[in-house]
C-alpha cells in the first residue's frame, strides 16, 4: 500500500470525477490520501470530503501564498483541528516567491500554525520557497521540534534536508524527483534517511513523468516511488512499506480509519 501523503483533491479539478478517482487509487494500491487545507473558507468542504469518505483524511491552515482570506488565530486552528478527520497543522510556512518583499505577516501567521500545532500535539505540514533561512529559524524558534511533521514537496539540497531531519521532520518527495533535470531533488531521494521520508503528488500539480503537464492525482504516486526506488536500487515494495509506515507513524491519528488499518502492510 501507498499514501499520498499531500494533495488537493477538493479543487475544481476534481469534482465532477471524485468517484473514478478513488477507484483509480484502489486500483494502483494507493490506500489513502490528506487533502491539505490552504484556507479557512475552503476547509468545510474539506472536512466533508474526509468525512464522507474513509480513505481521506486533512488538515486545517492556511497557505502562505493566499492573501485576502481570513486570518487564522491560534485559538480558531485548535477548535478546528479538534475535528477527529483532521490529522494535521497546514498547509503553513514561507513563500518569498509570490512575496519578494518577505512580509511580516507571513512570518507571524507561521508562528501561530506552530503555535497551535504545539497545543493539539498534531504535525506540521511545511510549504518553503525561497524562504528557507527563515523557515528554520521559525521551527527553531517556536520549538516546532516537539511536534515534528513534513516539509512537503521538498526541494532544497541535502544540507537542507539534514537541517530539518534534525528538527525531527520528515521529508516528501513529490513528482518532480521524476524529473530528468530534478538532479537536486534525486541527490536527496538517495540520501534521506528511509524511516523519515514520504511520498505525495500536490495533486493536481506537478504530475510525474509519464504524465507531466497533465492534471495530477493521488494513483500517480506510485510513479514518485517507482523513481525512489530506482534511485536508491530497491524494489518498489521497500519504498511502499517503509513510506506507509512513516506516514503512520507521524500521523497517529490516521490510523483510526478502519480502511487505511485493514490495509496497511
Amino acid at each position: 500500500m501507498l499514501v499520498d501523503s499531500h494533495c488537493h483533491i477538493d479543487l475544481p479539478e476534481f469534482s465532477a470525477r471524485l468517484p473514478q478517482v478513488f477507484e483509480d487509487m484502489q486500483r494502483n494500491d494507493v490506500g489513502c490520501a490528506v487533502c491539505i487545507g490552504v484556507t479557512l473558507e475552503d476547509f468545510p468542504r474539506i472536512r466533508m470530503l474526509s468525512e464522507s469518505n474513509p480513505a481521506v483524511f486533512c488538515t486545517v491552515g492556511v497557505h502562505p501564498e493566499n492573501t485576502d482570506v481570513t486570518e487564522p488565530t491560534v485559538d480558531e486552528l485548535i477548535c478546528l483541528a479538534g475535528h477527529p478527520r483532521v490529522i494535521g497543522i497546514g498547509e503553513t510556512g514561507l513563500d518569498y516567491y509570490w512575496h519578494k518583499d518577505a512580509p511580516e505577516w507571513q512570518r507571524r501567521r507561521f508562528r501561530v500554525h506552530i503555535q497551535a500545532a504545539r497545543e493539539v500535539k498534531k504535525p506540521l505540514v511545511i510549504h518553503n520557497r525561497e524562504a528557507t533561512a527563515d523557515m528554520l529559524r521559525i521551527l527553531e524558534e517556536e520549538r516546532a521540534k516537539e511536534i515534528g511533521g513534513v516539509l512537503h514537496c521538498f526541494t532544497e539540497t541535502w544540507d537542507v534536508a539534514q537541517r530539518a531531519l534534525d528538527l525531527g521532520f520528515h521529508i516528501s518527495l513529490s513528482g518532480i524527483v521524476t524529473f530528468k533535470n530534478a538532479h537536486v531533488v534525486k541527490d536527496v531521494a538517495r540520501r534521506v534517511p528511509l524511516d523519515r521520508l514520504l511520498v505525495e503528488t500536490d495533486s493536481p500539480y506537478l504530475a510525474p513523468v509519464p504524465f507531466r503537464g497533465k492534471v495530477n492525482q493521488p494513483a500517480y504516486v506510485k510513479h514518485v516511488a517507482e523513481e525512489i526506488a530506482a534511485l536508491r536500487d530497491v524494489s518498489l515494495d521497500e519504498i511502499a512499506v517503509a513510506t506507509t509506515a512513516n506516514f503512520f507513524r507521524l500521523f497517529p491519528l490516521a490510523k483510526r480509519s478502519d480502511r487505511s488499518d485493514s490495509n496497511e502492510k
